[in-house]
């Protein structure tokens, strides 16, 4: 993010901007608007300081469907960081299967890549359309070459001819003012789109097809090489013959130029500086790499060796990515876990030093459902009006119907398992599936209206009967 933006990025216009996604939980928004202010607060510092101030690490705790992994993303959004989310339970200690905790740092590499890259393809967006356009023209109307001239020493007999050469040069002359002339129509006709239809034969360029399997646990982003990119630059690319219409051959050599024009060493260097700046590793479910308190062995084997390898990242370590060398002592860590059966606590003391900042995120009420069905920008019950706006059917929700879904959803959380704002998911889908079914054939009204009735009569004998709520809702 530019610089300016990211000034004007104060915690209170943070929390602002999370507010219109994530209902409630001010106490993990606040948490995570002062650690981003605080990044943007340690770049403005000298260098000898800046060095020695390390970030704030932070546990999320709470159950499942209170908004943590949104709040993470949401914030990474903001800043336009580089961001990934891993599940803690998916590593394993080295020697057994599964992935190794350096992967997570290659994966925030790899994003930081092509976020980069995205940014420096649209500065130089224009300039390959320009160059792209002016290769459609070089097919569409071949340039004038002038004819290879011998350079021999000119003979007496040749004197003569110098008269019919001055006029084939005067020919050349008025046939390449033609050329310009038909070259400039065509441009203007090309930039209107007057000729986006037309058929037009093109040479692009495709790089080699290299397939490859790797055997065993680990791939080639875990040993962090890039096989691809060494045997495709050893390999000579293929032109390829494409026939397209001109609209598709303008974005595909556009695309072609743009390549050309980005420098990928700079790109490179300017992604590893982000991630190792401003880059967020959320780490999800780092409850279940708990060790349940040495009952029994079976998989807890593992669990605490996972927590000793995140620790050297965690505490920052150089991991080695297909793009050179990254230091992850300033890279954000945000952990989260609904730690039902284990606690912080039990977490190995080293790591819980690196996670300093504790938040507790609440489970949701009846009134939190009500704005999460219609306050935030990304609303389900918008989500499902847009859905059925697309075949001219209005989802009208009254004020008791939205109402009674909350209540529904407070009910079954309660009784059956508490999975937050996810049981309205499943509840709305159970309770518009007939209409959602229905439209376009069978529902030629133009507006449904969805009351408290219409909620209990679908809803009710399902609520109602526990073994049958267990398995619907």
């Amino acid at each position: 993010m530019h610089e300016n933006s990211m000034k004007e990025l104060t915690p209170t216009k943070i929390v602002e901007e999370l507010d219109k996604y994530i209902i409630g939980q001010t106490d993990a928004k606040r948490a995570v608007a002062i650690a981003l202010r605080n990044r943007w607060r340690r770049q403005q510092i000298e260098d000898n300081l800046r060095e020695e101030i390390l970030p704030n690490n932070i546990i999320l705790i709470g159950p499942t469907g209170v908004g943590k992994t949104e709040i993470s993303r949401r914030l990474a959004k903001l800043a336009a960081a580089p961001f990934v989310k891993v599940e803690a339970s998916k590593f394993t200690e080295v020697g057994y299967v599964g992935r190794d905790v350096e992967s997570m740092v290659r994966d925030l590499t790899d994003f930081a890549v092509n976020m980069v890259k995205a940014e420096k393809t649209k500065e130089v967006q224009s300039k390959a359309e320009h160059l792209a356009d002016e290769r459609i023209l070089d097919i569409l109307i071949p340039p004038v070459r002038k004819p290879h001239q011998s350079v021999h020493p000119v003979q007496p007999m040749q004197v003569q001819s110098q008269n019919s050469s001055e006029q084939n040069d005067e020919e050349i002359n008025s046939e390449e003012y033609q050329n310009k002339k038909t070259r400039e129509w065509m441009k203007t006709k090309l930039i209107n789109g007057e000729m986006d239809e037309k058929m037009i034969e093109f040479d692009s360029q495709s790089p080699p097809a290299i397939g490859m399997q790797v055997m065993g646990p680990f791939g080639m982003d875990d040993m962090g090489i890039n096989i691809q990119e060494i045997v495709g630059n050893l390999m000579p690319k293929k032109k390829k013959k494409r026939k397209t219409t001109i609209a598709e051959a303008r974005q595909l050599l556009a695309q072609e130029e743009a390549q050309k024009l980005i420098d990928m060493e700079v790109v490179q260097r300017e992604a590893i500086q982000r991630v190792e700046e401003s880059g967020i590793i959320f780490i999800d479910e780092i409850d279940k790499v708990t060790s349940s308190g040495g009952k029994g062995a079976g998989p807890d084997v593992s669990r605490e060796g996972v927590q000793r390898d995140l620790l050297p990242i965690v505490e920052g370590t150089n991991v080695n990515t297909k793009y050179g060398v990254v230091r992850t002592d300033h890279v954000l860590f945000i952990a989260s876990g609904a730690f039902h059966i284990a606690k912080p606590s039990d977490l190995i003391p080293e790591l819980q030093g690196r996670f300093p900042i504790r938040v507790e995120l609440q489970s949701l009420t009846e009134e939190d459902f009500v704005k999460i069905l219609t306050t935030p920008q990304n609303a389900l019950l918008k989500q499902y009006s847009a859905l059925l706006g697309t075949e001219s059917v209005k989802l009208n929700f009254t004020e008791d119907g939205i109402q009674e879904i909350a209540r529904i959803a407070t009910e079954v959380n309660e009784a059956v398992e508490n999975i937050g704002a996810r049981r309205l998911h499943t509840i709305l889908t159970t309770l518009l599936d007939e209409i959602l079914f229905d439209v376009p054939d069978k529902t030629p009204k133009e507006t449904i209206k969805i009351t408290a009735d219409f909620v209990k009569d679908k809803l009710d004998k399902i609520v109602k009967d526990r073994d049958l709520s267990k398995f619907i809702l």
